[in-house]
């Protein structure tokens, strides 16, 4: 069942949190704070805050679901899809984002449960390739 893997998915995912939060260049970034957000095919929405700053939580998992919200309509990973639509591999009109509603960070990317079940991923709080990375160990875990 796609719900219970998800659980685990988030489970693995706060895990490994701690572990990024002690590297001092992504300390530094999240100043204590994270967030994640997976959006499944049928727009149900997963998520989590890490950290006890409530304006940041809001703020970060705002910037998490903007990216998780992005793969959902597009597919393709963030920066990955703005760096085609300024290269002009795709017009910005095919999934209906405005420019100004762009991510443009790392940290979106869309992943496939062992089930076959298709969700959106935002990562939202560390570096750009940590918001990617913790989401890939997390779903080694769970293979």
């Amino acid at each position: 069942m796609a719900h219970t893997e998800i659980e685990k998915l988030l489970a693995n995912i706060e895990e490994l949190v701690p572990v990024y939060m002690a590297i001092p260049e992504d300390y530094a970034k999240s100043k204590g704070v994270a967030s994640v957000c997976i959006i499944g095919e049928d727009g149900r929405i997963y998520g989590k805050v890490f950290g006890t700053d409530k304006l940041r939580g809001r703020d970060s998992f705002k910037i998490a679901w903007t990216k998780a919200s992005q793969v959902w309509i597009t597919g393709i990973k963030t920066n990955e899809y703005e760096r085609m639509i300024f290269s002009d591999q795709i017009d910005y009109h095919t999934f209906g984002i405005s420019l100004p509603d762009l991510v443009g960070y790392e940290g979106g990317q869309p992943i496939t449960l062992p089930d076959g079940t298709k969700l959106a991923v935002g990562f939202s709080g560390f570096r750009g390739g940590s918001d990617l990375e913790i989401v890939g160990k997390a779903m080694g875990k769970i293979k």
